[in-house]
Parts: C-alpha cells; structure tokens; sequence
C-alpha cells in the first residue's frame, strides 16, 4: 500500500533473506517482486518456495550485494526493505543505491532498527543494550532514528513519513519484546531469558556438541543469539530501541 504498486509493476526487496514478505506482496499486489539477498543458500530456497508456491516470474530471488545493486538506473516503480539495511555501515551507501535503480516520482519503504530519543549514550545500561543488540544481530554501529532519516535525505529522497511503528496504540495486545523477555514459569518459552534457563540450554547443547548430535560452533551461535535477544528485550522495555521505525520517502520528479 505505502509504495503504491500495482499489477505487473517491478518491486524492489532490499534484503530478502528467505523472501516471506515477498511472497505475501506478490500475492497481494500482483507486482513482480525482485529480491536481493548476498546469501547463496537464501536465493536457492527462496526461489524453491517461489516456485512451490506458484509465484514464478512474480517473485524472484537474486543473489546480490545490497551496496552495489546489479540494475540499470530507474529501473524499479516501488521498492522496500524490512530490517535490512541496519547491516550497512553506512546506510547512504545502501539509500543511495535504492535511490539510483528507483524510478522518478516513486516510493521506497524502510523498516529500520533504531535507537530512540530516549537512548542515552551517558547511560551504562543503555550503552550495553545497545552493544548487547549489535554483537547479537552482527550489527555495525546502529543509528539514532534522526540519523536515519538524514541519511536518506542525504542521497536525494523526499521524506513523506517517519514514526516508529511500535509506539502505535492500534496493534494493541501485547508489546513486541515481550516474547524476548525473562519469565521464571519454567513452562513459559520465556523461561529460558532467564540466567538459569540461559545455562541449562547452555549446558544441553554443549553436550549435544560434543556427542555430535549438535553441529560445531552451536554452543557459539546460541549465546550470541541471546545475547541479542537480552538486548532487545531491555531496548523494548527500556524503550529506547525499536526495530519498527517506519520510514516512507519518494524518489524526485527531477
């Protein structure tokens, strides 16, 4: 809806990953969705499940450098990314690039993962939240939700909105970390957030590593993963991280 594309319209999916989203949009929008991932292994299965789920030729996945996009110039009428370009160290390089192959006059929509005006770089726990985030999600340094903003002026785009999503009161229920945070029911997925559900996943997987039941490097990839998952959490709750900030902007006529 927000990047006003229609039938047979080129789309543009800045960071794809498996291409969930894509999918849903070439269904909803009959556009051709194009999406980019630097992941050899994304591309291959994204494009099984296109294909199985009867998307060929409306969703397409390409492997791909985000930084140095392989499109000619105006090539696109809409394009979008959903907490991807987070992973550029520089986000003009990646805006830059989605400003060149975009079309004059269209939209380009970014979900982006940001720290809000309440993050305090004085404050010891905001600082490790923020560390906690980056070492977690293999993260460069991430920006400040006004920086973002700058960076997509920076190239060229016109800024037509920006919130952050997660502050809206019409999703209602729950609050999006809430899944990531602590809980000591034993029973609760949550329960291991918690430093004794922490080491006793730990523990289990250590030895499922060592028997060989559990691939190298497992044990690694686990505390990373919660690492990030404890700094999402205390940034939702301290509320001063958000991986919902909406940014919609419009490539210029001229």
């Amino acid at each position: 809806g927000r990047i006003g594309v229609s039938t047979g319209e080129k789309v543009l999916d800045c960071g794809c990953g498996i291409g969930g989203p894509m999918r849903n949009i070439a269904r909803f929008t009959n556009a051709e969705i194009t999406g980019v991932t630097l992941s050899e292994y994304q591309v291959i299965r994204g494009n099984e499940l296109n294909v199985a789920q009867g998307l060929k030729g409306r969703a397409t996945s390409v492997q791909c450098d985000f930084l140095h996009l392989k499109f000619e110039d105006n090539t696109f009428d809409g394009a979008y990314a959903i907490e991807a370009t987070c992973h550029a160290p520089r986000r003009e390089d990646v805006y830059g690039e989605i400003f060149r192959v975009l079309k004059p006059g269209r939209m380009f929509a970014c979900y982006e993962w940001c720290l809000t005006p309440k993050y305090d770089a004085n404050n010891e726990l905001h600082r490790l939240i923020k560390k906690k985030i980056e070492e977690g999600d293999g993260l460069p340094d991430m920006a400040s939700q006004e920086a973002v903003v700058q960076s997509l002026k920076n190239v060229g785009f016109e800024l037509i909105e920006a919130r952050d999503m997660a502050l809206d009161e019409r999703f209602g229920g729950d609050p999006w970390w809430l899944p990531l945070y602590p809980s000591w029911n034993p029973l609760s997925f949550r329960f291991q957030m918690t430093p004794v559900g922490m080491a006793l996943t730990r523990y289990a997987l250590t030895v499922f590593e060592f028997i060989g039941l559990a691939p190298k490097g497992t044990v690694k990839v686990q505390t990373m993963l919660q690492q990030g998952g404890w700094g999402c959490a205390q940034g939702g709750y301290t509320g001063t991280f958000t991986p919902m900030f909406l940014m919609v902007a419009r490539k210029p006529l001229n």
